[in-house]
């Protein structure tokens, strides 16, 4: 059974990654020799999918409001063989209310009949949830977060690549809506070559033990796979959860 396509990119172009510089700025190479400045959409350290000389792609608007025209969208990289990495971390939650919208998701589909977007909650109302899904029947409502990945150790998919005291506090955050509600956080891969998934203890060990405290709490945790081309996204299912990285890992 194929993969659903479940988000076609808008018309991209190819080209070269030359630096990537201000966390916000991409210079780009196109393949007809131009060299354009681009939005780079991801204000994190980009974790080995920001080599300079890299494939990658690119959209570009027509308003002209905007101060550039072009958006990072994608870069390849060649572990363990060629595989294009989504890089926009503003596409994750916009393909994630899609997929809530039309059900696409089995695990989740028969247990909500709403779906609302940044919901205020958490201690004093000081935290916004990504998606709240409620049911009009016997269902319990659902916190739902969504964390884009990208980084690899391995054939692993793993999340944080770096210190996140903001995803801490949505795991203690997720904790505390527990008796009351339903929680989860997704973990959306943004590339198709990972089978597994872990908390990042290397980078931020802290966020490892909250994940896992919460887990054992009742947090459900989802870490789905999609195949990204330029073309588009496929959903390829859920990834195994490693509660810990295996120690084998470490040394390949």
């Amino acid at each position: 059974m194929s993969s659903p396509l479940i988000y076609t990119y808008p018309p991209l172009e190819a080209g070269i990654l030359v630096r990537r510089y201000k966390r916000f700025f991409a210079e780009i190479e196109l393949t007809s020799g131009e060299v354009i400045t681009a939005h780079c959409p991801n204000t994190g350290p980009m974790t080995d999918v920001c080599t300079v000389g890299s494939p990658v792609q690119v959209s570009r608007s027509n308003n002209p409001k905007r101060k550039l025209a072009y958006t990072w969208e994608m870069i390849q990289v060649p572990h363990p063989e060629p595989t294009w990495v989504g890089v926009n971390t503003g596409l994750p939650n916009r393909v994630m209310r899609s997929l809530l919208e039309q059900k696409q998701l089995p695990e989740l589909a028969p247990r909500y009949d709403t779906v609302q977007r940044e919901v205020v909650y958490g201690t004093q109302g000081k935290s916004r949830v990504d998606f709240l899904l409620t049911s009009s029947t016997h269902h319990p409502p659902l916190y739902l977060e969504v964390k884009n990945v990208t980084w690899t150790q391995g054939k692993i998919a793993v999340f944080p690549d770096t210190v996140t005291t903001r995803g801490q506090k949505h795991l203690g955050d997720l904790m505390g809506v527990l008796g009351e509600a339903k929680a989860a956080i997704v973990y959306f891969i943004n590339r198709g070559d990972c089978e597994q998934f872990a908390p990042g203890d290397s980078t931020d060990p802290k966020y490892g033990e909250l994940l896992r405290q919460a887990y054992h709490q009742g947090v459900e945790v989802y870490p789905y796979r999609f195949k990204v081309t330029p073309q588009g996204l496929y959903l390829l299912g859920l990834a195994e959860f490693l509660l810990s990285k295996p120690s084998r890992e470490l040394t390949e």
